[in-house]
């Protein structure tokens, strides 16, 4: 088993405070999105009483622990390193020793490689606890001013515009907000691509919560995109919610998906259309599709 460290405590408001020895096993620890007074106390006090610390960016975390004086030994586990680590992870938790695993930041895997981690160190015995706390995802859905009754979750999109638009076709028909995560270089991209293929769902686009210039913009896919395109490269990482499509989509008269489909159909082709108007209205794809071939057909030719 590896040394302890010299003092397992932590400190808040210059009071230095003991930390409470922990179970063996593997204790997934969520750690702030930015600012770093929102850690928990039982956050800082497992960081503390662990043997070692188990994080996706060093870096990011030596801050964490540095402000509030925990002086665990730290060790990197993502993406690159994970196939090399996480047998040494698993001996150590087979030994009894305490593992506490973060993200680089807010709550692990949630788009991070700790799944594996933790799927294998259930395999083999080994003790899993859930330490919640901050989370990007969920921090965005609560300042968007869109529906929280449902929601899904789906992290970065494809970076390539086709793929992407290819996804984004698949999820235009889930009955609830969408949640992305997208770098500050492909937003105004994604937001086009989103525009394009859901339609003008109103959307909140949330940039470096938590942190000193956080911002939350809300407003249709099709404002929000021409807006980030015509300002350039924003800082920051961000959180982006789109709205679901219209509710009780099967109520919709033939004469209102004809009115979007004609709309659509004067700006794109048959089968983007048809994209478009599904993800508006939640209505079947193949179905939009078989419409929209029918309002492009000559009039009086057969089917």
């Amino acid at each position: 088993m590896s040394a302890a460290p010299a003092e397992r405590a932590f400190t808040i408001a210059g009071a230095r405070i003991p930390a409470a020895p922990i179970a063996p096993g593997l204790h997934v620890v969520a750690t702030p999105i930015g600012h770093l007074g929102d850690v928990t106390l039982r956050a800082l006090a497992t960081l503390a009483a662990a043997d070692l610390v188990v994080a996706e960016d060093t870096r990011v975390t030596k801050t964490l622990l540095a402000h509030y004086g925990v002086a665990t030994p730290l060790v990197a586990y993502h993406e690159h390193n994970a196939a090399q680590m996480r047998p040494q992870l698993l001996a150590r938790l087979a030994r009894g020793e305490r593992l506490a695993l973060v993200s680089d930041a807010g709550t692990p895997l949630v788009s991070d490689p700790g799944f594996r981690l933790v799927g294998e160190a259930l395999a083999q015995g080994a003790a899993v606890t859930p330490l919640p706390g901050a989370c990007a995802a969920l921090a965005g859905l609560v300042v968007a001013g869109l529906p929280t009754d449902r929601f899904y979750f789906e992290g970065f999109l494809p970076e390539r515009g086709a793929a992407r638009r290819r996804r984004l076709a698949e999820l235009a028909t889930i009955p609830a907000t969408l949640i992305f995560y997208e770098s500050p270089r492909r937003i105004a991209a994604c937001l086009a691509d989103c525009a394009a293929v859901l339609g003008d769902r109103p959307a909140a686009a949330a940039r470096e919560l938590t942190k000193r210039f956080e911002e939350t913009r809300r407003g249709g896919l099709a404002a929000l995109a021409a807006a980030y395109a015509q300002e350039g490269e924003p800082r920051g990482e961000f959180v982006l919610l789109v709205g679901p499509p219209e509710a009780d989509a099967a109520a919709l008269s033939e004469a209102a998906v004809d009115a979007r489909l004609t709309a659509a159909l004067a700006r794109h082709s048959a089968k983007d259309a048809a994209a478009i108007v599904a993800g508006e209205t939640g209505l079947p794809r193949r179905q939009v599709y078989a419409r929209a071939i029918a309002l492009t057909r000559p009039s009086g030719e057969a089917p």
